[in-house]
């Protein structure tokens, strides 16, 4: 890439945009309609590799829970779809751009009820609310686009292989995992007004975490180098915001609450 290409490319990066309800503001060189193709495209790659658990019981109260909250969502144009992937070992969940959610059976007995799950739901449709892939993938354009420039104006050398590989370290540390966090806290911030809309208590995520801080056993790295925060930090973060989310919940009606299967309620 020339000197006058990398610039081009940096200049580009005073396009912002900012994320619903937060309103942070957000890089972002990636267009909505491409990251919703690489959505559509991951997600199928998704369910040729894993088993989808085709199960009504197992999978109307994810899509009962899914579809509240996706309509709280207020994304229309989004082409939402909801499935459990069969492995117990996973507890994960995930939503990619356009509205594609997949949650793993694992995530049940942690999740343990509806409210439970809509704390899952509400986080991981958030992320693709506030566009948290493009935003990624518009700052690893931006870090890479610095590196090239900065690599053309040093020049060739070893000096210069030095502190590109000093470039590559920060950038990664000091710019690219801190936005991860600040990223997932926004999506807890935002899934807790989603679920409070659709009518799940949001004081329900704070046992939530508490439980998969249990079931993590304390294998988190350190909070510096995650891409979470720490257990510590986000429930602190999640008291803070339950005020602002009960808003919404004493507004609305309140969502039918039931165990999820396999799931023992404690």
């Amino acid at each position: 890439m020339s000197r006058r290409a990398a610039l081009t490319l940096l200049v580009a990066a005073t396009a912002c945009t900012s994320a619903p309800y937060t309103h942070r503001s957000q890089l972002m060189l990636v267009s909505a309609e491409d990251e919703n193709k690489l959505g559509a495209t991951a997600f199928k790659d998704v369910l040729a590799k894993n088993r989808v658990d085709p199960s009504p019981t197992v999978n109307r109260p994810v899509e009962d829970t899914g579809r509240r909250i996706a309509r709280v969502a207020e994304r229309p144009d989004y082409k939402w779809r909801f499935v459990v992937i069969d492995d117990p070992k996973q507890q994960n969940a995930f939503c990619l751009p356009g509205g594609k959610v997949a949650v793993y059976s694992g995530i049940f007995p942690i999740a343990q009820d509806t409210n439970g799950l809509a704390v899952v739901l509400g986080h991981e449709i958030a992320h693709a609310l506030a566009r948290h892939g493009a935003e990624r993938m518009s700052q690893g354009l931006a870090a890479e686009a610095g590196g090239t420039l900065l690599g053309t104006i040093l020049g060739p050398s070893p000096s210069t292989n030095a502190v590109l590989a000093a470039y590559g370290v920060g950038a990664q540390v000091g710019v690219l995992l801190p936005f991860s966090r600040t990223q997932e806290s926004e999506a807890d911030h935002i899934g807790l007004i989603l679920m409070a809309r659709a009518g799940y208590d949001p004081h329900g995520a704070l046992a939530f975490w508490q439980r998969m801080e249990r079931a993590a056993g304390g294998g988190s790295p350190p909070e510096f180098l995650s891409t979470h925060p720490s257990h510590g930090a986000r429930e602190q973060q999640i008291e803070a915001w339950l005020p602002e989310a009960m808003r919404y919940y004493d507004a609305g009606s309140r969502a039918p609450l039931e165990p999820l299967p396999g799931a023992s309620v404690r």
